[in-house]
């Protein structure tokens, strides 16, 4: 066994190894060029000095999927998993991936974020940490939007430790990624076919089963479909300090990116907006800059005019 500085065993990595146990890094990407690009909270730039073959890179690829469980090939070429250790491992393989494998790793810090710890690095320099306490104390149902790898999941990991230790969590995800510093925390993770096509549990059922385990606060770890209309139903039926995160750019486009998960989820934009505006007591949305990851803005959902979603702030 190879352990790295944050305590992992790396050999599996192959070549990345010392870049994967490098302390504060956060992502590693093979791209199908075979060039390796790694991202230490600032930013991805190019790792020197490393260039990987394709068919090492599918290598690579294949190992670190049957490590998390599962498996890639000619039948399955794009894969998301967990590896035991909470490292998170994306692949697409040629043909989808042109040239070569393409290999994304999340890498997780050893013990998660809390709000101080954030509060030092600047994070609440926008919005004051203060006011984000007092949504958690009154159990506020949050969604907390921004851009892939803008901090969505580590503030709702943050924000979650300060609920009151005997109320019970429940986290459901498409891949566990939320790591929560309390002491009352069930996770169901969501799972996908075998190789019949069968055995597959998606979010939308998580919902439902999640809603008979008398949760004090729901939680989605992402919103990217059908999953949406249980969540906003769990919500709008009386249960409060719930949350959920969404990918959007800015808070201007939470509508949209609401309408359209409407269209997967069935209903109409008008039934979601209206919805939506009962279940969210507040829109968090974070941001990556130059300086560091921060919360950028807050706002709530309202109907406009002719019945639309917009964000007020």
């Amino acid at each position: 066994m190879h352990t790295g500085v944050q305590g992992r065993d790396v050999g599996v990595f192959g070549v990345l190894g010392p870049l994967v146990s490098e302390t504060g890094m956060t992502d590693v990407f093979v791209n199908p060029d075979g060039l390796v690009w790694c991202d230490r909270g600032d930013g991805a730039a190019q790792a020197g000095g490393i260039r990987i073959p394709a068919e090492e890179s599918r290598e690579l690829a294949v190992r670190l999927i049957a490590v998390g469980g599962r498996h890639a090939d000619e039948a399955s070429p794009l894969v998301d998993v967990r590896l035991p250790d909470g490292v998170r491992v994306h692949v697409a393989l040629p043909p989808i991936a042109s040239g070569g494998a393409a290999i994304s790793i999340r890498l997780q810090r050893p013990e998660p974020f809390g709000l101080d710890e954030l509060a030092a690095r600047s994070f609440f320099s926008v919005v004051p940490l203060a006011e984000v306490l007092a949504l958690v104390q009154r159990r506020a149902n949050l969604l907390i939007t921004g851009a892939g790898g803008s901090g969505k999941t580590t503030l709702l990991g943050a924000l979650l430790a300060r609920a009151a230790p005997g109320e019970r969590i429940v986290v459901l995800e498409d891949v566990a990624e939320l790591r929560v510093a309390h002491p009352h925390v069930v996770a169901l993770e969501a799972r996908q076919a075998n190789l019949d096509g069968a055995g597959a549990i998606a979010l939308d059922r998580l919902v439902r089963e999640a809603l008979r385990m008398r949760p004090d606060r729901l939680v989605i770890g992402e919103c990217r479909g059908a999953e949406v209309r249980e969540l906003l139903s769990a919500l709008n039926t009386g249960h409060d300090g719930g949350a959920g995160t969404l990918h959007a750019n800015s808070l201007a486009d939470v509508p949209a990116r609401l309408e359209a998960l409407a269209g997967l989820a069935g209903l109409s934009v008008e039934a979601m907006a209206r919805q939506a505006v009962s279940a969210f007591d507040a829109v968090l949305h974070v941001e990556r800059t130059p300086e560091g990851r921060r919360l950028a803005a807050i706002g709530r959902l309202e109907l406009d005019r002719r019945g639309r979603l917009e964000v007020a702030t």
